[in-house]
């Protein structure tokens, strides 16, 4: 009898072969040459990109900061910044290191690509706002120029991705990005939300976890050395220092007056009626469009009609239908109250 641990070995082996091992440029060591070159060519284009957010943060880079930027070891990262010089994508001059011409043009590729995959994950999949960023850092590294135009054509050719941030044209343009952090304005200001920065990405976990979309009015209440309090859509938010400062914005006239607070589906109770003011604007994409195909848009009276046994989902009459929503859509469904016939 053959022993367990053999038999798995020979079964690999058969495996392998089957697969086109011993078939030069076929099978398993292509694969994996072709893994590794993919590999090392997402180092590089990673670089470029975190040359060229220095150059426009206004910062130097070094061999530090791209080690921490890309998670590698220092010595990796200096190999990186010597091969860029090497191919010239990069030059040091005045004893600092900045992109060449051909370099820049590159990392805006990239940044194109990295923008437009946002904003096509935002707009249509369901895929949660949190991981937009993780996503497109991964598929940026497979699309082609033309493929990227192709996408661009497809969604209208977007000028911003969902934070806010400039998506780079075909032709390496960039559009211009407004906004100060809103740390920089004084107590009672009103200011409209133009940027959300994505990274860190922790810091953007938290801003996303607020509800915080690019199109919000906001009011500075107090900015203190321990904390910023916000009204958003007339909801307090409390923030740390650190992650408002990441949050960019444009002052509104003084006319305006804060919208909201707003009253969630959700709160209906059983045989209560609501009238639709908005969807929220973090209600984006696929579930979106399932929302208004369902007809849940502005003026429509929904009454809350049953509820399951846990309490959730709630059965809801929609123009006529009865339909089940989760709570956590409901949530993203605003409205005010209706004494209409639904």
């Amino acid at each position: 009898m053959i022993e367990p641990l053999l038999a798995l070995l020979v079964a690999a082996l058969i495996a392998l072969a089957a697969g086109g091992l011993f078939w030069p440029g076929r099978g398993y060591f292509w694969r994996w040459n072709r893994l590794r070159r993919l590999s090392e060519r997402m180092f590089i284009e990673d670089a470029l990109k975190h040359l060229y957010n220095c150059e426009y943060r206004k910062q130097q880079p070094t061999v530090e900061s791209l080690s921490g930027a890309l998670g590698i070891t220092g010595n990796r990262a200096a190999e990186l910044l010597v091969g860029l010089e090497r191919v010239r994508l990069s030059e040091t001059m005045g004893g600092g290191l900045r992109l060449t011409a051909e370099g820049r043009d590159y990392a805006l590729r990239i940044i194109r690509v990295h923008r437009l995959w946002e904003q096509h994950l935002a707009e249509e999949t369901s895929l949660a706002e949190a991981d937009w960023h993780s996503e497109a850092e991964y598929r940026e590294h497979l699309l082609s120029p033309d493929e990227a135009d192709v996408l661009a054509e497809q969604m209208g050719h977007p000028a911003y991705d969902p934070h806010g941030d400039p998506i780079p044209t075909a032709s390496g343009g960039l559009p211009p990005r407004d906004g100060q952090p809103c740390t920089d304005l004084a107590a009672g200001t009103l200011a409209r939300i133009a940027h959300i920065e994505d990274e860190p990405e922790d810091i953007y976990a938290q801003l996303a976890d607020q509800g915080l979309h690019p199109g919000m009015l906001l009011e500075v209440v107090e900015i203190a050395p321990e904390r910023v309090l916000l009204l958003v859509d007339g909801v307090e938010r409390m923030l740390s220092p650190v992650a408002a400062a990441n949050i960019f914005v444009v002052p509104v006239e003084l006319e305006r007056e804060m919208e909201g607070p707003y009253r969630p589906l959700s709160d209906l109770k059983l045989r209560e009626r609501g009238r639709v003011l908005r969807l929220s604007p973090t209600c984006r994409g696929l579930e979106r469009r399932r929302l208004m195909d369902l007809g849940v848009l502005p003026g429509t009276v929904i009454e809350a009609e049953m509820k399951s046994p846990s309490g959730d989902p709630t059965a809801y009459i929609i123009r006529g239908t009865l339909i089940a929503l989760r709570r956590e859509q409901a949530e993203q469904i605003h409205i005010e109250e209706s004494m209409e016939d639904a």
